[in-house]
């Protein structure tokens, strides 16, 4: 059967899953009875929750003799090991754009690397139905990106479809009929090459790996594009390393091809088909799968440097144990290990203690992402503040730059403005309109500036701003950047919190938790109006006597407390705080010291 091998890219949001899911409707995937799911390529708990694609997936549909395999990408920067491991498996790229927002920074992450393995793009203006939609501004917004990216003529002239993922619809022209998305399954096929490796069938077989995942019935199991030649299963296959090490020799258990969501087994593998091959105990992403007689490797995609990194420790405050069961350190580090394997943007580190490992990564997101799977696995853990990579070069200190593109209300961007460069050291690059009443805002700050300020940007906005990011590059480091202005609420008992105490501690400032709520010595329970920590008894209760007056007897309401999230909280804590992950809760508390730390610091002052 002929084959295209395409990848779908967009921004958050601008509705790549769900044009996926009316690709597999009108391709005949599904049988006229057969349940589905909206978003059917987001099969991941965090990422149905979210509305966000973190993981890469493949599917595969049918039209007109022409089997299409998909790879649907994640849209956010701090998932880019996937993207950029992805789309050497592809042919061509179909780029989604929203058609109100324009192209956005992810947007322009994914497309720099397809653009630069030399992949012609299809552009789908997405969502033109909506009220406060530009296609026309949307498409030369898209055309001065590819400029601005190094496109060359081919590529600049790209065709465009406008659609509707969510009603199904794609037409060459913005009055079209409108009935289906015939016109884009037709420009996949004429516009994107079929795979260059079918002239390659009679060679000896090649692939590359591209994902790692497991199998609980056949274990190990890798996919990839095969490369060249054919492969059966039976057959012996050698592994190498992106170096040309042999790593083992193993046989081919299985191999499975997509067919619509799921994988079915087949006897043979082809040049240019996405396939999924078990039986290996040791290969892993970026190694090469081969005939035993090859010994040079294929080239393996360089991946982007991670920016920032966080220390993963044990659990030790006087709650430890209580609500997960998996504690030791010796566990957590075979957990991040095997996250490390098959996610290769991460990169995990031991500390001299042993107890602790610091785990770097592209930003906030991907770090908040692997933390709430390990704690919904039931581990626990403490989590420090994240720090930034830096770098020397010519004994300069460089440290990562991103680009912040903010969309507000005319109103706001005065106070958005002062914070990203008078607080936290960048530089105006571009403000221009961006509808009616809208002000876009385009910045180049250092990422330890941005740390914890997406929670206070949305106050800054009343909650009606956008703001998106993504790594610019490296610049000389800019110097000393205010962190949090405020300090904390700290608890100085141990015990079960009272209404009446903390009735008496609103006055002092925002409370983090409520009555009846289980706290120890050093926990942070709140937040201080002013920029010193206060030590608080959130136990004290009401002394009770036999003497009647007048409020005696007044009614305690207790303020809603906040209740931060997990990267609120990662964001929020200095570094001297650390976070307290468990299955069930999430708490901040002070780092614990050794007796004669404390007494030292004691007599310090």
């Amino acid at each position: 059967m002929d084959l295209r091998n395409i990848a779908i890219i967009a921004h958050v949001d601008h509705g790549k899953t769900t044009l996926v899911d009316e690709l597999l409707k009108q391709s005949g995937t599904y049988r006229e009875n057969q349940a589905t799911t909206e978003r059917a390529m987001d099969s991941n708990d965090i990422e149905r929750e979210r509305g966000i694609t973190i993981l890469a997936k493949c599917t595969s549909v049918e039209h007109d003799g022409v089997r299409i395999n998909i790879v649907d990408t994640p849209g956010h920067a701090d998932f880019g090991g996937e993207v950029e491991r992805i789309l050497s498996m592809v042919d061509g790229v179909v780029l989604l754009v929203d058609a109100a927002e324009g192209p956005m920074p992810q947007t322009k992450f994914v497309t720099s690397k397809a653009l630069a393995l030399g992949l012609r793009p299809i552009v789908v203006l997405n969502k033109v139905d909506k009220p406060d939609a530009e296609p026309d501004r949307a498409l030369n917004e898209v055309f001065d990106l590819f400029a601005n990216l190094g496109a060359d003529d081919d590529q600049l002239d790209f065709p465009h479809l406008y659609a509707s993922g969510r009603s199904g619809w794609a037409d060459v022209a913005l009055d079209g009929p409108r009935k289906d998305l015939n016109a884009l399954f037709d420009l996949i096929v004429a516009h994107v090459p079929a795979p260059r490796q079918i002239a390659d069938a009679d060679k000896p077989f090649r692939m590359l790996a591209t994902t790692l995942s497991a199998d609980p019935f056949i274990g190990r199991i890798l996919t990839g594009r095969v490369e060249a030649g054919r492969l059966k299963v039976g057959e012996q296959v050698k592994a190498l390393s992106r170096k040309g090490e042999r790593i083992e020799q193993f046989r081919v258990t299985r191999i499975m091809a997509f067919r619509g969501l799921s994988q079915a087994p087949i006897e043979m593998a082809e040049a240019g088909d996405i396939v999924t091959i078990a039986g290996m105990t040791k290969a892993t992403v970026a190694d090469t799968l081969c005939d035993p007689s090859i010994d040079v490797p294929l080239p393996a995609q360089p991946i982007d440097p991670p920016t920032i990194s966080i220390t993963f420790g044990i659990n030790d405050s006087p709650l430890a144990g209580r609500d997960g069961p998996k504690v030791q350190s010796r566990v957590i580090r075979e957990r991040l290990m095997k996250e490390a394997e098959s996610n290769v943007a991460i990169k995990i580190e031991d500390t001299p203690g042993g107890e602790a490992f610091v785990v770097s990564g592209r930003g906030e997101l991907q770090m908040g992402v692997l933390i709430e799977n390990m704690r919904r696995e039931g581990f626990e853990l403490s989590i420090s503040r994240p720090r930034v990579i830096f770098r020397e070069e010519d004994g300069q200190r460089l440290e990562p730059i991103e680009e912040v593109i903010v969309d507000v209300d005319d109103e706001y961007s005065g106070v958005v403005i002062d914070k990203l460069t008078g607080q936290r050291k960048g530089d105006l690059v571009e403000m221009k309109p961006a509808g009616v009443g809208k002000t876009r805002i385009v910045a180049h700050v250092p990422s330890r500036g941005l740390i914890g300020y997406h929670g206070q940007f949305l106050t800054d906005t009343r909650g009606t701003g956008v703001l998106n990011r993504i790594f610019h590059g490296w610049a000389p480091h800019k110097g000393p950047i205010e962190g949090r202005r405020v300090g904390v609420l700290i608890s100085m008992e141990n015990g079960v919190s009272v209404a009446y105490a903390l009735w008496n501690l609103e006055e002092r400032g925002r409370l983090f938790i409520g009555a009846q709520e289980q706290v120890y010595e050093g926990m942070i329970i709140g937040e201080h109006s002013r920029d010193n920590d206060l030590e608080v008894n959130p136990l004290k209760g009401k002394k009770l006597t036999n003497v009647r007056a007048s409020g005696t007897d007044e009614a305690v309401r207790l303020t809603t407390p906040v209740r931060m999230s997990l990267e609120e909280c990662i964001a929020y804590v200095q570094d001297d705080e650390l976070v307290e992950v468990t299955p069930k809760i999430v708490r901040m508390r002070k780092r614990f010291l050794d007796p004669h730390e404390r007494k030292r610091q004691a007599r310090a002052g």
